[in-house]
C-alpha cells in the first residue's frame, strides 16, 4: 500500500474522480483494463486536473510511489482497444 498524491483543495467528488484514475491505471498493470473504461476514467480526471504541467507533476508522484505511469497506460490507449501493462 502506498501514499496516493492528492491534493488538499479537491472537494470529495474531485478526491474520488482521480482515485478511479489510480485504480484504472493500477487494473491495466495488474490484470488489464478496455479502452473504454480507462479513458472514462482518464476524461474525469482531467475536469479536475485539467493543467498539463499538474497533470505530469501527478503522473510523476504517482509513477514514484506505485512504479505505474498514467502517461504510459494513456499512451497504450491510443492504439489498443483492451490496455495491458503486464
Amino acid at each position: 500500500m502506498y501514499d496516493y498524491p492528492l491534493s488538499p483543495y479537491w472537494s470529495t467528488e474531485e478526491v474520488i474522480l482521480v482515485m478511479s484514475l489510480y485504480n484504472a491505471v493500477e487494473r491495466a498493470y495488474e490484470e488489464g483494463i478496455s479502452k473504454e473504461e480507462f479513458m472514462d476514467c482518464y476524461r474525469l480526471y482531467t475536469s479536475v486536473v485539467d493543467s498539463k504541467s499538474e497533470q505530469k507533476q501527478i503522473d510523476d508522484a504517482f509513477e514514484k510511489v506505485s512504479h505505474y505511469s498514467i502517461y504510459k497506460v494513456f499512451q497504450k490507449a491510443k492504439t489498443d482497444d483492451w490496455i495491458d501493462m503486464r
